[in-house]
């Protein structure tokens, strides 16, 4: 079964994890010195903000699939509607490895579908990586454009931006 998702970027993280806290009536199950998670069910939402210095307000929204079958259906939606900006395998970004496609709709919101493999001791992948870029923020299409196209995408190493 799929998750909903949603980022937002914040001004001030403390203020908005008792925010949220508050909101959903329960901690975040991941908190790092920049970012936080709420993995709840009711609603089914994966529920991230980060406070990264960018633009406060929604980041992107997205859907988290169960397995690789559910992603790759996904994939699959998203390439009949010509969407797919980016695919990453085995990627690092927000503490977590996935496997994901990025997609904007027509409105130029950002969309991230993506599978989970695993925790992350990092936001993103290290920037001495291979063609890494210390600074930029998660991959996805407006990630592309800002890195001068080059910096993310599927890698030997695993990690992006």
């Amino acid at each position: 079964m799929k998750r909903f998702h949603v980022h937002l970027n914040v001004d001030r993280l403390d203020s908005s994890i008792r925010f949220y806290t508050t909101l959903f009536g329960a901690a975040p199950n991941v908190v790092k010195p920049d970012y936080a998670k709420w993995m709840l069910d009711d609603p089914r939402v994966n529920f991230a903000i980060s406070q990264r210095g960018r633009h406060a307000g929604v980041d992107h929204l997205g859907l988290q699939a169960e397995d690789e079958a559910e992603l790759a259906a996904i994939g699959q939606r998203l390439q009949a509607a010509d969407a797919i900006a980016l695919a990453e395998q085995a990627t690092t970004c927000c503490y977590a490895r996935s496997d994901k496609f990025w997609a904007e709709d027509p409105q130029g919101v950002r969309w991230e579908s993506f599978r989970t493999l695993g925790e992350a001791t990092t936001y993103t992948g290290a920037p001495a990586d291979a063609g890494q870029r210390a600074g930029v923020a998660c991959c996805g299409p407006a990630a592309v454009a800002a890195a001068g196209g080059g910096a993310c995408g599927p890698k030997a190493s695993g990690n992006c931006c």
